[in-house]
């Protein structure tokens, strides 16, 4: 256990996370919208060369050879989807009333977002699961997100001038985030193998974006008072709710893909994929679902938990996994020798 929270505690991502929220309270004008960063223009250029580098790295081979376990691809896409935000439904119609009303919209927002690419795809890896079965439904779930994510937001804060507007939102999404996912696949043949030597550079770009989406996010939560008017019960609030809703779906993924009878390879793969909520997703498809809302940070704050807490438990499962002993072949009946 001590091992794996090293692990996050010396991740130069996580770290950058608590260093981006601190700047943002000691400089909240400098990454403002309108701030001297132009974070408005920064961002949206960052994003797209994300996506487009996301499209370059994206194995279209390794994406059809996972294409026949239909059964696994149901369920991942059905718990990212449909269970996520069922179980944000029945604790808000529980705990609705207790909790602030942008924070239990931050729950939904996390709710609502994709599945991770690289963390479940290596997790399943290391766990000896069904690796492409995990990537197909992890890209499978990004390019879906684009689409249902702020669709499943619309449903409840409405669509229109009191709530988003969802086909700017979805036109916004195609242009900054799938238009670069597919101009990266078909520059794939001739850019695959440069980008494929020099991905701990691209992997650094990836997160350097998602920590000035955070940062920007932050400042205008600074600037508008928001923070000064929220206590630490929040935060508090916001970790206790990451860690159940994480207990609950592991749970639920784990006994689900017992109950359909799958190998433990495609047990691995369901779980650590349904389970999973993507940061670098969720960070862009935030800044242009809800722009420059003052709530911002707040509303990033159970992703920003939730995502840190899926690494040390999903490590510590795969480490189980990858130690459970094989099943033993049942042993041939004695024959007495006459």
């Amino acid at each position: 256990m001590q091992a794996h929270l090293k692990r996050v505690v010396t991740d130069w991502f996580l770290c950058g996370m608590f260093l981006a929220t601190f700047l943002a309270w000691l400089f909240p004008h400098f990454g403002a919208s309108g701030g001297s960063m132009h974070a408005e223009y920064v961002i949206n250029i960052g994003v797209f060369v994300v996506f487009f580098l996301h499209g370059i790295n994206l194995s279209s081979e390794q994406f059809r050879h996972g294409l026949k376990n239909w059964r696994l691809h149901l369920m991942v896409q059905g718990f990212t989807f449909v269970v996520f935000p069922l179980l944000w439904w029945l604790g808000n119609s529980v705990l609705g009333s207790h909790v602030p009303a942008l924070l239990m919209l931050g729950f939904l927002y996390l709710c609502a977002l994709p599945s991770t690419i690289s963390s479940s795809v290596a997790l399943t890896g290391s766990a000896g699961g069904n690796v492409p079965a995990a990537i197909l439904n992890a890209s499978l779930s990004s390019v879906l997100g684009i689409f249902l994510t702020p669709w499943l937001v619309s449903l409840v804060v409405g669509n229109g001038s009191d709530g988003i507007d969802l086909g700017a939102t979805l036109l916004d999404l195609c242009a900054m985030l799938l238009l670069p996912l597919v101009l990266g696949q078909l520059l794939r043949p001739w850019l695959g193998r440069f980008f494929a030597r020099h991905k701990r550079y691209t992997n650094v770009m990836d997160k350097v974006v998602i920590l000035l989406l955070v940062y920007a996010a932050f400042c205008n939560s600074m600037i508008s008072g928001l923070w000064q008017q929220q206590g630490g019960s929040v935060l508090l609030t916001a970790v206790l709710g990451s860690a159940l809703l994480l207990a609950l779906i592991l749970w639920l993924t784990t006994r689900s893909a017992r109950l359909l009878r799958f190998s433990q390879a495609d047990e691995i793969a369901a779980v650590f994929c349904a389970s999973k909520k993507s940061l670098a997703a969720g960070a862009p498809m935030a800044a242009l679902i809800f722009g420059a809302h003052p709530g911002l940070g707040l509303i990033l704050l159970p992703i920003m938990i939730y995502h840190p807490l899926q690494l040390i438990v999903c490590s510590i499962m795969a480490e189980h996994y990858a130690n459970r002993p094989a099943p033993l072949a049942k042993e041939a009946p004695l024959v007495s020798a006459r």
